[in-house]
């Protein structure tokens, strides 16, 4: 396995070339390792949630996040765009929830949260205990 800095170095390497011409498109880089627990609860989701949300499988999710199992490329790809911007993964996964509520799911918990610690506590009804006026 390729040290951080030999592979920052053939990338760069191949910048040059395609610079130069001599060589056509790039490499993507692909991460070894995602930490899908961490992106999982960056976004305050619950295991089920993410699988649905994203189309994971619950088990793989599970198996994962045990350290029983390891993302292939594919899903490790999936899981870096997720962890960079998972607003154009929920878009380009579900296009008719631009612009409506769905788009905000990612974040729902935590809002609903903040939003309970917003809501002041409610106030004892006073009036029932009072005793009307008579005339």
């Amino acid at each position: 396995m390729k040290t951080k800095f030999e592979q920052m170095m053939d990338g760069l390497d191949d910048i040059e070339a395609f610079l130069a011409g001599e060589q056509e498109g790039f490499k993507a880089y692909v991460p070894q390792e995602v930490d899908v627990k961490a992106i999982r609860n960056r976004l305050g989701m619950t295991q089920a949630k993410f699988s649905d949300t994203f189309g994971f499988s619950l088990d793989a999710i599970k198996h994962w996040e045990g350290g029983r199992r390891t993302p292939e490329a594919p899903a490790r790809t999936l899981l870096t765009v997720i962890d960079k911007n998972p607003a154009a993964v929920l878009t380009a996964l579900n296009p008719a929830a631009v612009g409506s509520s769905k788009r905000s799911t990612v974040h729902a918990s935590r809002y609903r949260k903040r939003q309970a610690s917003r809501v002041p506590a409610k106030r004892k009804a006073y009036s029932a205990g009072r005793k009307r006026a008579t005339k």
